[in-house]
């Protein structure tokens, strides 16, 4: 064996089977961006306003692409809305019966889409396990008083 096999075998041992970082493991820090990124950045920095005032001149003239660009960024979509629906009033853990009946009802009539369902849903859920963590608090802090009396 020469020389530069013995070195290329010793250091394929340090890298992982001829890898230098594990498996999905770029090596670059979270966050970094590469220096295309941070170039197109440093140019832009100082013609940001003018650039946006010219986007919004030739969307204004009837340039579509333009037109959306401007758009897009005036009002991006959204990735929530508010949702309209009366929620039966939650003050105890049995109240999260009514409110899931409320839910599924709302579903089939067509008044709240599945996944709306869900996200209120979820949102019922937490509150009663924090209604239950609370009463398990209480419970524990009502036996520890009594058995120091």
């Amino acid at each position: 064996m020469t020389e530069y096999e013995a070195n290329t075998r010793k250091n394929e041992k340090k890298t992982r089977g001829g890898r230098l970082f594990e498996p999905g493991n770029s090596g670059r820090p979270k966050g970094s961006r590469n220096k295309a990124t941070l170039a197109m950045e440093a140019l832009l920095d100082g013609e940001a306003e003018a650039l946006t005032r010219k986007a919004v001149e030739m969307a204004l003239e009837g340039d579509t692409t333009a037109m959306r660009l401007v758009m897009d960024r005036i009002m991006p979509p959204r990735k929530d809305r508010p949702v309209m629906f009366a929620l039966p009033k939650l003050e105890t853990p049995a109240d999260a019966v009514k409110a899931s009946a409320a839910l599924v009802a709302a579903v089939a009539s067509g008044d709240l889409t599945p996944s709306e369902a869900e996200d209120l849903s979820r949102l019922v859920d937490r509150y009663v396990r924090a209604v239950e963590a609370t009463d398990i608090l209480e419970r524990l802090e009502s036996l520890e008083a009594a058995r120091l009396k």
